[in-house]
């Protein structure tokens, strides 16, 4: 029987790439769809996969969806909560950007349903909660960003004790060893010189806030501390992640940048499915750099770690601030370099502290996210 799977931002380079994979397997069926706006990509696409059932985040676009779709039409913010209760998915792909992507995380987890994880906040937000609510259901987090899904691969048939360190890789964005962020435009920003990605998780990958997000994400999947997470930039992008073991073995794993290969994973684990990427040649790629990451001129890196080591609401703060900032940046109403300014300033007037519930940590949300648009209008 093929397994069931639910695509929350399919129109997203994630959910796009999830469809390629599921069109070339028998033992994967598409079962619901779901999007914010962009209801003319979601409706051809259920058409295109026989799914009768799709949410539409926007009610306006929903409306739209529903006068040409011959199946459901969900809408509203919780319609995507809602369909994963309505098509019976064996696994939910979470490819929703933001902080939006935690509610059906919580639902899924909450259904003991497996979540193919490529929604960063789910874990940076509520990954304390999270994994405790994963844990209590019996519901797995496969990781789907290639950096996790390495570390998942490479320690799954290790004994944790033997686990020295985790390394997690980065390509050090388009401003690779420049110690001077002023000036910088939005076009430069989401020139990213390997990835193809949306506009936030590109200037994420650009201030090195992604890999902050990163390591908050990787000591939840994985139970590490802090102390034991290191980044080091490899500007090739070809190895993804690496693990130091206690006999003095490093393991890698390595390929060309292609997020089928993760996504392919998490959707057929345990199995391994054949995936038609172009194969690594090392000696055509010639040679693998790797240096040291920046966190003084890169400030967003070494935020991030301080907010993963306070633990608590930090997270969220470092979140909920850093979505304003970029956005704000998008839009020309900050610079790039006013982007980490922002985001300590909004950790430092909301402070931190333990997070006792979601219901807390939304409030957080929203207090941060307030505050962190005062803080860029020039409001005290």
């Amino acid at each position: 029987m093929a397994r069931r799977v639910l695509i929350l931002g399919s129109t997203g380079s994630i959910g796009t790439q999830a469809l390629e994979i599921i069109a070339g397997r028998d033992d994967l069926e598409a079962v619901g769809l779901a999007v914010g706006r962009d209801w003319q990509t979601a409706v051809a696409q259920a058409k295109g996969f026989s799914v009768g059932t799709i949410a539409v985040a926007d009610e306006a676009s929903a409306a739209e969806a529903a006068s040409s779709f011959d199946g459901t039409v969900l809408s509203g913010e919780a319609s995507a909560r809602e369909l994963i209760g309505a098509t019976s998915p064996d696994i939910v792909l979470n490819g929703i950007v933001g902080a939006a992507g935690l509610g059906p995380t919580i639902a899924a987890l909450t259904q003991g349903i497996d979540v193919a994880l490529a929604n960063k906040e789910s874990l940076v937000i509520g990954g304390e909660l999270v994994t405790e609510l994963a844990s209590a259901t019996g519901a797995r987090l496969l990781p789907v960003d290639s950096e996790h899904s390495a570390l998942f691969q490479l320690i799954e048939n290790e004994d944790s004790h033997a686990i020295d360190r985790i390394v997690l890789t980065a390509s050090g964005g388009p401003f690779r060893g420049r110690t001077d962020l002023e000036g910088i435009t939005v076009e430069e920003a989401l020139d990213h010189p390997t990835w193809a990605m949306g506009g936030r998780i590109t200037i994420d990958s650009a201030t090195l806030m992604n890999k902050g997000f990163e390591m908050i994400e990787a000591h939840h999947l994985f139970g590490t501390g802090y102390d034991r997470i290191d980044v080091v930039v490899h500007p090739q992008s070809i190895v993804h992640s690496l693990i130091d073991l206690c006999d003095g073995a490093t393991l890698a794993h390595l390929g060309y940048p292609d997020m089928r290969v993760p996504i392919a994973y998490a959707l057929t684990w345990p199995e391994r499915a054949e995936v038609p990427v172009e194969r690594l040649d090392l000696a055509k790629v010639g040679s693998l750099d790797f240096e040291e990451p920046d966190p003084d001129t890169f400030r967003c890196l070494a935020l991030a770690r301080e907010a993963g080591q306070s633990g608590g609401i930090a997270p969220c703060v470092l979140n909920a601030a850093d979505e304003v900032a970029v956005a704000a940046f998008l839009d020309g109403r900050i610079s790039f370099s006013d982007i980490p300014r922002v985001i300590e300033s909004t950790l430092d007037d909301v402070g931190s502290g333990p997070a006792r519930g979601f219901d807390e940590l939304f409030a957080v949300d929203e207090a941060s996210r307030e505050r962190a648009s005062e803080i860029i209008s020039g409001r005290s």
